[in-house]
């Protein structure tokens, strides 16, 4: 069943350790490749030795070895797998995550991969109940992190209650549901993205400032969680992600055209910066400058994509996502957008010019919906649309 998938196994340090050889065996056996780090304290509960053999590959542990990053890069490790799977994740481990430390090989790859990740924690039931673990868990999760258990019962150290990772097969079985059905498998999810261009002549256009990132990585994000995915797109910087149905367009008509084309879809999410006005009647050839004298452009309104979908009487997508840029008075502005369009949520940011987020790597956004305005600390675009896609299917599948 998972012939062709490569697993990137991060074995942390913790008793439960000695279930990780049961759970290579498992994976070997489905015809999964299981690439193998270990942390300095997972060595002493189980040998490289041991999970080299069972694996069928090197055990990876240092993230200075000069030999292994000659074969290949941390980095390059990070993003291979279709899934990377810690088992045991200790307290220390999810610390690290939550935190957004790299001091070792194993938080290394946790911070740099864009590659789905599944824990499996085991911990003293103490330190699982600590408000500290509890905090970073529930970062971890709205930051789309998968998790399968822990599981009551009897500690090594004595003690009884959640905190015993859970059994291989258990492991197994979340590993399969993801990497064979997400939980957004037979939902279909519409994504704009890119700036359109409006011709003033052939050579000549109008159009918003942006690079097309935020809306590839929502797509990418979707995919990932097993939702069909149409991509409209107007010229973007970015390439477009993997796996979408794909639909390129230059104008807004042209993206209303294919969005409608797309419906029926369960959610659809407008990130597109498309140009509010367009030229009435733009020029056939090249506008021509002429000793200084200016060309007079009539202006007409752009067709309000995210409205007319948000307004539909018949065949409106039940979750419709906004985004809205702004310079100023953010919150307010984005609030009343949302109630104008009708749309079910919106993502404002700030796209001054000292925020570099217009064109940049990072986004810092606040969803508004009915249940109010939820702010997310800023952070690269692909977090942002985890989050977001994480949000998407909890409420797809309620």
């Amino acid at each position: 069943m998972l012939a062709g998938k490569r697993i990137l196994l991060i074995i942390g340090g913790g008793i439960a350790a000695f279930k990780v050889p049961q759970l290579i065996r498992l994976l070997r056996a489905e015809g999964a490749a299981v690439t193998p780090v270990m942390t300095a304290g997972a060595g002493e509960f189980v040998t490289p030795l041991t999970i080299s053999a069972l694996a069928g590959e090197k055990v990876y542990t240092d993230l200075f070895d000069l030999t292994n990053e000659a074969e290949m890069g941390h980095i390059q490790l990070s993003r291979v797998a279709d899934l990377v799977v810690v088992a045991p994740a200790t307290a220390d481990l999810m610390a690290k995550m939550a935190g957004g430390l790299a001091g070792d090989l194993a938080s290394t790859l946790l911070l740099a991969t864009d590659t789905p990740v599944l824990l499996a924690p085991a911990m003293n039931v103490r330190m699982w109940l600590n408000p500290a673990t509890q905090r970073n868990l529930a970062a971890l999760k709205g930051d789309g992190v998968l998790f399968t258990g822990p599981d009551d019962g009897d500690m090594a150290c004595g003690e009884h209650g959640p905190g015993r990772m859970s059994e291989p097969e258990v492991i197994m079985q979340a590993i399969r549901d993801h990497l064979g059905q997400g939980p957004l498998t037979g939902k279909k999810v519409l994504v704009t993205s890119g700036p359109t261009h409006e011709p003033i002549d052939p050579v000549r256009y109008i159009a918003n400032r942006s690079s097309g990132a935020q809306g590839t990585e929502v797509a990418r994000a979707l995919v990932r969680l097993g939702a069909e995915v149409t991509f409209v797109t107007g010229p973007a910087d970015v390439p477009p992600p993997d796996g979408v149905i794909l639909r390129r367009v230059e104008t807004a008509q042209q993206m209303l055209d294919a969005v409608e084309a797309a419906l029926p879809v369960d959610a659809a999410v407008f990130a597109a910066a498309v140009a509010d006005w367009r030229v009435a009647s733009a020029s056939g050839s090249k506008i021509k400058k002429q000793n200084g004298a200016l060309p007079v452009l009539e202006f007409a309104e752009n067709p309000d994509i995210l409205a007319s979908i948000s307004q539909l009487s018949d065949g409106r997508p039940p979750l419709v996502v906004g985004f809205a840029a702004e310079t100023d008075e953010v919150i307010a502005h984005a609030t009343a957008k949302r109630q104008r369009k009708g749309c079910d949520w919106i993502l404002a940011n700030d796209v001054s010019p000292e925020t570099g987020i217009m064109g940049g790597t990072e986004n810092a956004v606040t969803l508004i919906s009915d249940e109010g305005a939820e702010s997310w600390p800023r952070m690269g675009k692909r977090d942002v649309a985890r989050r977001l896609a994480a949000k998407i299917a909890e409420t797809l599948t309620k």
